[in-house]
């Protein structure tokens, strides 16, 4: 029994003693797997968790890029940038997106109203992609999310760059403006898709849309430390991005401005342009409306009053309106004539008031008739009845060819502005190609007095002015400064040339051999045949200004320095009757949507030409009335700021 009691307690001692041993082993092997693990934690494994440890407590953020300005021609700054605060919210790293959003409600004081628009908003977007709570808070409002942080888990406030327009609507038809980045705009530009963040705003029209590559800058980089609520305690790093470019305008906004107050209250257009070097000293559309207002979203009843309003704010009447040019048009009608020798500048016609054509009567807006006109009298006072018969012996097809010569009918800035309409110069051709049917002699009458088919823009009227004054060249128009563009001394020199190798060239054939030889075209190269046919018209317009009788004389300057040409024009809107022209209603009598188009055209100063204008008054009836004292103000303002203008070399500034 002893021995056998021996043996179970050396047995249960082994038990005992293997089971310490796999007890201690087993205690060994754990120590030296936690040393082993803490070792590959803070040695090898050193840099990984020293990364994440830095993502909770850095942050990174992509700025906005700096948006490139426009200037004017002086420098002025017609399109800056300013600073504005924002915060924004990524739904996804939100614990209860419902409990943020009304503490947020409760710091900004907002309504229940735009809460709802969040909670939709929300909803329909993305879980990661940012959320916008607001575009444009006030310093105050910036404040109190920062110093409320701490208790709004995924807000993040954030400093902003927004547009400027200070200006308001005198350039917004020609800047146009900016708004949010579309999903369309990130899907069609890859630089927008590229370099965009939230709330990202590009141009959506005018120069804003056509420079958005140039203008949009690149993105900077702000790294900075944050708390366990988030809260940024301190900046790391901080990387700028490149501001996008500058672009300077030809514009003078000191005559934008002018060409604002002349038209307020007006629907119309203004343009003004150098008639050598082609530059838009002045490019206006009336009514506008103030871009800065889409910066930040548009009010929907102010967007709804916009876009009903019947003067139609939202169209660039300079570029997209068309109209008949009506009696602006007769100078080049004179022109055509004289230069396809159909006439000659002493053939007299008289008018009786009306002509009648296949049983078709035509009317001259002078009731009683001006009696025996010679051509530049049938100019100065706008006969109609002379203009009729200029256009029976000239065709629709010839006055076709020199028009198109002279701007009508093609963009005069299409690379600058995408909705530019080219407008329609009629011919036989057009109509059987468009229209399918013949053309008519009464046709060919009517567009002899700038109505019917004939379809033009403001600024190329602005145009064919300017290339009528400047002797009869062709000329470039530009809207933006070009440091290599030619000076106007060059640019004379050129036409000079050109006249007088149209001197040498006057035998046909010779003239013939050399452009099949050499078909390229000259630069500023004359688009007449006689330079003293343009001499002629342009003596005419001085005359429909300057002297007795003419259209225009009442709007006339005497001062030399000031001293202008111009043309009058009234472009009808609507057919008038029998019994309407027996009525002879005043212009207050006819509903305003009746009322005809204004025109003037003009040139000055006339002793040294150097800027020509066309002016549009909608429904303004009378161009004589309406349009003409326009440019009795304006050419004396464009005058004066000549010399500044020539001393001045914009893109230097």
């Amino acid at each position: 029994m002893i021995s056998d009691d021996r043996n179970s307690g050396f047995s249960k001692l082994k038990t005992v003693n293997r089971r310490m041993f796999i007890f201690s082993a087993a205690k060994v092997v754990v120590f030296f797997g936690i040393v082993g693990r803490l070792f590959s934690l803070q040695i090898n494994e050193n840099k990984k968790y020293l990364t994440l440890s830095d993502k909770n407590r850095l942050r990174e953020t992509r700025l906005p890029p700096v948006r490139g300005e426009f200037k004017d021609y002086f420098g002025k700054t017609i399109a800056g940038n300013l600073k504005v605060y924002q915060l924004h919210v990524v739904p996804e790293q939100v614990e209860d997106f419902r409990r943020l959003i009304v503490r947020l409600k409760d710091i900004l004081a907002f309504n229940n109203e735009k809460l709802a628009k969040l909670i939709k908003k929300k909803n329909s977007q993305k879980p990661w992609e940012t959320l916008v709570i607001s575009e444009n808070l006030t310093w105050n409002e910036f404040s109190k999310i920062n110093f409320h942080l701490h208790e709004l888990p995924g807000a993040k406030p954030v400093i902003s760059v927004g547009r400027s327009y200070p200006f308001g609507e005198s350039y917004t038809h020609v800047l146009g403006y900016v708004s949010q980045a579309s999903p369309n705009d990130i899907l069609t530009n890859d630089i927008i898709k590229d370099r965009n963040v939230p709330g990202l705003r590009v141009g959506k029209s005018g120069l804003e849309k056509k420079f958005e590559n140039e203008l949009i800058g690149t993105n900077g980089v702000q790294r900075y430390e944050v708390n366990a609520y988030g809260k940024r305690i301190n900046q790391i790093d901080f990387k700028e991005g490149n501001r996008g470019n500058t672009i300077n305008l030809t514009i003078d906004t000191e005559i934008q401005r002018l060409t604002s107050e002349l038209l307020r209250d007006k629907a119309g257009s203004i343009s003004v342009m150098d008639i050598y070097t082609g530059e838009i000293i002045a490019m206006n559309s009336s009514p506008s409306f103030d871009p800065n207002l889409f910066l930040y979203g548009i009010d929907k009843k102010l967007w709804n009053e916009i876009q009903k309003d019947p003067l139609k704010p939202l169209i660039n009447k300079t570029v997209s309106g068309l109209y008949s040019p009506g009696s602006t048009i007769k100078p080049l009608v004179a022109l055509s004539a004289l230069e396809n020798d159909v006439i000659k500048p002493n053939m007299k016609v008289e008018c009786k008031g009306k002509v009648e054509m296949y049983d078709q009567k035509y009317h001259c807006w002078k009731k009683k008739g001006h009696g025996v006109m010679s051509l530049k009298n049938a100019i100065k006072q706008s006969c109609d009845i002379y203009f009729y018969e200029l256009a029976r012996l000239l065709g629709v097809d010839r006055l076709n060819i020199t028009a198109e010569k002279f701007g009508l009918g093609k963009q005069v800035l299409g690379k600058y502005f995408l909705n530019e309409k080219k407008g329609i110069v009629p011919s036989t051709k057009w109509k059987k190609e468009n229209l399918g049917q013949n053309w008519y002699l009464g046709e060919t009458f009517i567009t002899g007095i700038g109505q019917g088919y004939i379809q033009t823009n403001p600024l190329q009227i602005c145009l064919m002015t300017a290339q009528l004054a400047n002797g009869g060249y062709k000329i470039y128009p530009k809207i933006r400064v070009d440091e290599n563009q030619n000076s106007y001394e060059k640019i004379k020199q050129k036409m000079r040339e050109n006249e007088e190798d149209s001197k040498q060239k006057d035998n046909a054939l010779i003239k013939a051999t050399e452009e099949f030889l050499k078909p390229e075209v000259k630069e500023y190269q004359p688009l007449y045949r006689n330079p003293e046919n343009v001499k002629f018209v342009l003596d005419a317009m001085f005359k429909s200004t300057n002297e007795i009788y003419g259209t225009s004389y009442s709007s006339r300057i005497d001062d030399p320095k000031y001293q202008f040409a111009g043309k009058t024009g009234t472009s009808q809107v609507k057919r008038i009757t029998e019994e309407e022209r027996e009525l002879d209603l005043d212009l207050s009598q006819i509903p305003y949507r009746n009322r005809d188009h204004a025109w003037f055209i003009a040139f000055g100063p006339y002793n040294n030409p150097r800027y020509a204008m066309s002016i549009l008054v909608e429904h303004g009836g009378s161009g004589s009335k309406a349009a003409a004292p326009l440019a009795k103000k304006l050419m004396r303002a464009v005058i004066d700021r000549h010399e500044e203008r020539q001393n001045k070399n914009g893109f230097k500034i």
